[in-house]
């Protein structure tokens, strides 16, 4: 029997003791959920989550101000934005088919903040209209990737490189590089090229174009023509190819006056004519191309006529030096004037069908020492070469991407399903 002092000790300590022990229990802390943040939406250099989008297209017959009335832009006030920012935009020419975007606020008044105008799909203009009213251009970040592709031609270059996948811009470019080497009408089965070129992406995953070629060959009754950029013309701009032994590509004259569709009729010396519904000499070449086309000059040279007459229609003549002369026949309209000084590549008139022409279509003329003869017969003289001072850093840059070029594989003939 436990003595009597201990009983008690026991007693009155016993809830102390279960007190301490409740105390050792962990305490249930309450977990907080994490709630995710919204992603931060960045375009036109704005933060699209501070507004309510609306993206839109321009429609036919929709004006800056129809557009604005939508959202509640009385018609003076359109005249006021229209001449705060008519430095950098004119409202005037906002075009069909454009997309557009309205941000407004985010509040009970839905008002109109700002409008984004795309001119393309780089380039925009962003009209402000809250606290102050202007206009800046911008333009979409743009990433830019190098690709290497390669094809055979069984009937032309367009339709090989169509068939790998590429770009019609890629073929226009490849083409009128080699327009002055190569007569892509006389191209042969097994012909084939190579070519390192850039693409545009914005956002790194829309494609946005194409930012140039850097080195080209095309394989022609197996010879090989290199083609590398190096520098640019110091009056159009424009990148200046050469070949591998630093020849230029470009000749004094453009192979053709235009982009066109087809020769409709070569020069010749016995032909009907659709019109006179008579044989006789056709001395010219004919490029069927859409009515409105642009023609050019294939040299420089001054304009020594701009005219009419019931047989050649509108029509311009151009004398590039004292041995060379060039016609163009049957514009729609004229764009230059006797005396002016024309560049190779600048518009000289649009096609048409005036005089004796059946349909829209440019003749195209060409004289050595006063007599008419066939372009394409003649050994036209090239372009400048590259200067003997800048040849061994040429020889340095291209070394590395003509191996590149060498190594890309190309299928044979023989492996197309044809």
């Amino acid at each position: 029997m436990l003595p009597k002092y201990l009983f008690y000790i026991l007693l009155f300590s016993a809830p102390f003791l279960g007190v301490q022990c409740e105390s050792d229990k962990k305490e249930q802390v309450p977990v907080e959920k994490k709630v995710a943040k919204p992603k931060v939406i960045k375009e036109y250099n704005l933060v699209l989550n501070n507004y309510n989008v609306k993206r839109d297209t321009i429609k036919p017959g929709d004006s800056f101000g129809a557009i604005l009335d939508q959202y509640g832009v009385a018609p003076a006030e359109v005249f006021i934005i229209a001449d705060k920012i008519k430095d950098v935009f004119n409202v005037a020419r906002i075009n069909a088919g454009k997309p557009f975007t309205v941000l407004q606020a985010k509040d009970t008044t839905s008002q109109i903040e700002a409008l984004v105008y795309e001119h393309d799909r780089i380039n925009y203009t962003t009209i402000f209209l809250r606290d102050s009213i202007y206009a800046v251009k911008g333009k979409k970040p743009v990433t830019i990737k190098r690709r290497k592709a390669s094809g055979v031609i069984a009937s032309s270059l367009s339709a090989a490189m169509d068939r790998e996948g590429l770009s019609l811009a890629l073929a226009d470019q490849l083409s009128g590089m080699y327009q002055w080497k190569v007569d892509f009408f006389k191209l042969q089965k097994g012909d084939h090229f190579k070519v390192i070129y850039k693409e545009k992406y914005i956002n790194d995953t829309i494609y946005a174009g194409l930012a140039g070629i850097e080195a080209a060959v095309l394989t022609h009754y197996d010879n090989p023509y290199y083609a590398f950029k190096f520098g640019k013309d110091s009056i159009t701009g424009f990148s200046k190819f050469y070949d591998d032994e630093a020849n230029s590509l470009q000749s004094f004259f453009l192979k053709a006056p235009l982009q066109f569709s087809r020769i409709s009729s070569r020069f010749t010396k016995r032909r009907f004519h659709p019109v006179q519904k008579r044989w006789k000499a056709h001395k010219g070449t004919d490029y069927a191309a859409p009515h409105g086309t642009p023609i050019w000059s294939t040299a420089d040279g001054v304009v020594i006529k701009s005219s009419y007459t019931s047989g050649n229609g509108n029509y311009v003549k151009v004398r590039h030096n004292e041995k060379y002369t060039t016609q163009y026949l049957h514009m729609s309209k004229r764009n230059v004037k006797v005396g002016q000084r024309v560049k190779q590549g600048d518009v000289i008139g649009f096609v048409g069908s005036t005089g004796l022409a059946t349909g829209p279509h440019v003749c195209y003329r060409f004289w050595v020492y006063g007599k008419q003869v066939d372009p394409y017969k003649q050994n036209l003289p090239s372009s400048e070469p590259l200067k003997e001072s800048l040849k061994p850093e040429y020889f340095l840059a291209i070394e590395p991407i003509k191996k590149e070029l060498d190594n890309i594989k190309t299928a044979k003939l023989d492996d197309l399903n044809l």
